[in-house]
């Protein structure tokens, strides 16, 4: 409670604070330094002090410094926290339209996910997350994802039978691991590297970079490609704290976000192709998959987001299949 009562002291302050005044602002994320969340939110910092002349700076917290996920999102609502480059599946447990974008085998490569980012699934993800007091100011990159573990490689769906795995706290991934036969376990990604160490967990899912820049390799023997599922980042900043900023400098906000995901994607594609052979260096075996027999062991994930939501299920497979060619 005394926590909760001196956040909301810095945030009456910031609504108070004269125009003239400069606005010191928190971004907070969850990635290790290195990872492109991570220097995509510093250059996001960077470039929004230089586009404002330096009225609004940007303290970014990362490693989940100033929480994690789900306490940013929290935070946002709540107007303590500005800005959070979060994770598609802690908002989908606010937002829970996020996790279609996780729909099985959906994308099968980065510019094609991108392509219905920046479209219509975009901009109806926004007015879903605005609804609940967030302003969506980009869409960055989290990868394709791919899954680890220190039983065996996974091969076929069956090779999943009785592995506990880690996933983060969002419906779509548990799904998703319930219909390959796994033992999904929700868990902050704070949490992570210490449940392998420790093997209250036996794996993970992640995008290579993740599993790099916070040396998950470090406790993990097997990482399977599986690319189950693709994950954005979404840019966030409250609409509390947002209302606060002259129009001239929300603007400058919006530039930035979008600027500094044009170097979140390019970092993100290029630690796909590099990253495998400086983890096998490291010692971990990798394997390719049987994507078909994936495919269809998750085919009944679609039916129940089908039914949830029916119009952005079929809007996200068009566009998908339209990027595509």
């Amino acid at each position: 409670m005394k926590r909760l009562l001196a956040a909301l002291a810095v945030g009456a302050t910031l609504v108070a604070a004269p125009a003239w005044a400069q606005q010191v602002l928190r971004l907070a994320h969850n990635a290790a330094p290195g990872n492109p969340k991570s220097e995509a939110s510093l250059k996001f910092a960077e470039l929004v002090a230089e586009k404002t002349g330096g009225r609004v700076k940007i303290e970014v917290g990362g490693s989940a410094q100033y929480g994690d996920d789900v306490e940013a999102l929290t935070n946002m609502r709540l107007g303590t926290l500005a800005f959070s480059a979060n994770s598609q599946g802690s908002t989908s447990g606010v937002v829970p339209q996020f996790a279609v974008l996780g729909l099985p085998f959906l994308f099968q490569e980065l510019p094609q996910a991108w392509k219905v980012l920046d479209g219509p699934v975009g901009e109806q993800l926004a007015a879903d997350a605005k609804a609940k007091g967030l302003v969506l100011l980009a869409l960055w990159d989290n990868g394709i994802r791919h899954t680890s573990n220190n039983v065996r490689p996974i091969g076929k769906p069956a090779d999943l039978a009785g592995i506990k795995v880690r996933t983060p706290p969002d419906p779509m991934t548990v799904d998703i691991f319930k219909a390959l036969g796994a033992n999904p376990t929700p868990m902050a990604f704070s949490e992570l590297y210490i449940a392998l160490q420790q093997g209250v967990v036996d794996g993970q899912e992640n995008p290579l970079m993740n599993i790099w820049s916070s040396k998950l390799h470090e406790v993990q023997k097997f990482i399977s490609l599986t690319a189950h599922k693709y994950e954005a980042t979404p840019l966030f900043a409250s609409a509390v704290v947002f209302g606060t900023l002259p129009k001239a400098d929300q603007q400058a906000v919006l530039d930035a976000a979008a600027e500094a995901g044009k170097l979140n994607r390019e970092l993100s594609r290029k630690a796909d192709s590099e990253l495998r052979g400086e983890m096998e260096k490291a010692g971990v075996t990798f394997n390719e998959v049987d994507p078909a027999a994936f495919a269809e062991a998750t085919k009944p994930v679609y039916d129940k987001w089908q039914a949830q939501f029916p119009d952005l299920v079929a809007l996200v497979r068009k566009e998908a299949a339209a990027a595509k060619q």
